[in-house]
């Protein structure tokens, strides 16, 4: 058995010098490839933008659904003849709104993202707790949930509305004709209608 035999002085100190320039070339390649706080933030934005579209195309779709409904009330009162032409008018005018406005809007949403949400994303979270959601976010299990949103949204919408439709429709009607009453004006009688 061979006897174990300690470094020399000279031979340690090599060691360490060479361990010591080993670690700090290689701590540079560790920071660039670690991502900053900064990185994580902007990772966390590029995974959420869809959702940040779609809040933005609400917004500005939002108008053109309330002009609409305005727009059906009103067409209520037009001459039967005239009443689809005007509607297909109307509509056209609504979609070119849309189509003009939510890119606008989607485009400042998205620009505006690392501002308002990344700010409040890097003030609040630690790099670690980043690292988490965006493992959340990365998460096949996740995005299979999220797939999911509007089936799950379709499905208890269909069975709210049914189920509550025989308690609202009455109520409906009554807020209908007290309106209708206080501004002195014909009930719409049954125009509107409780959710659908």
């Amino acid at each position: 058995m061979t006897k174990y035999r300690q470094p020399t002085l000279a031979a340690r100190t090599t060691l360490a010098a060479l361990a010591a320039a080993a670690l700090l070339a290689a701590t540079p390649a560790l920071a660039q490839t670690a991502p900053t706080k900064k990185e994580l933030v902007a990772r966390v934005l590029q995974l959420q933008q869809p959702g940040i579209e779609a809040m933005a195309r609400q917004i500005a779709q939002q108008p053109a659904m309330q002009i609409m409904q305005q727009a059906g009330a009103a067409l209520q009162r037009v001459p039967q003849e005239r009443r689809d032409a005007l509607a297909r008018d109307i509509e056209a005018d609504v979609r070119k709104y849309v189509d003009e406005s939510v890119p606008v809007v989607t485009q400042s949403a998205v620009r505006l993202a690392p501002s308002t949400i990344g700010a409040l994303l890097e003030e609040r979270f630690s790099e670690e707790e980043l690292r988490q959601i965006i493992g959340i976010l990365e998460s096949p299990v996740n995005r299979k949930f999220q797939g999911m949103a509007q089936e799950m949204q379709r499905s208890i919408v269909e069975k709210l509305v049914a189920e509550t439709r025989p308690a609202v429709e009455p109520k409906v009607r009554a807020l209908q004709d007290s309106v209708a009453q206080r501004l002195g004006v014909p009930s719409g009688g049954g125009a509107a209608s409780a959710p659908r």
